[in-house]
């Protein structure tokens, strides 16, 4: 147990480390990574705008990260929650099977794809 926690910590450690350094880089360059779907096709796939959304709740300007992706942005607690029983389930039993999570997975897909969808109808 200790040392699947260790991982997990380890994990979100680079994780955190990784994120940091992305929004140093973006806050210096003005240059982030572009979504491949939207250079394609020219649509907003259901993650446009989640790098800004970020940048803005760091700023605390919580308008104008809704204004970037209002769904994901919505959808953060329960991803968080989410998460947290994940990696509490993976501590404890050593696998990351677990039904309320995932039921909460498939929710958040559904809630996505209406969502992308919707923002290139509306």
């Amino acid at each position: 147990m200790e040392k699947r926690r260790n991982k997990v910590i380890f994990g979100a450690l680079i994780i955190l480390t990784v994120g940091a350094a992305y929004a140093v880089f973006v806050s210096l360059t003005g240059h982030g990574v572009s979504c491949p779907i939207n250079r394609f096709t020219g649509l907003l796939c259901p993650g446009c705008g989640v790098s800004r959304m970020f940048l803005a709740l760091f700023r605390l300007d919580f308008p104008e990260a809704f204004r970037q992706n209002g769904a994901i942005l919505c959808l953060l607690p329960l991803m968080a929650a989410t998460a947290i029983r994940f990696i509490y389930v993976y501590i404890k039993k050593g696998t990351v099977r677990d039904r309320p999570a995932e039921i909460s997975v498939w929710f958040m897909i559904a809630v996505l794809l209406v969502f992308g969808i919707l923002r290139n109808v509306v």
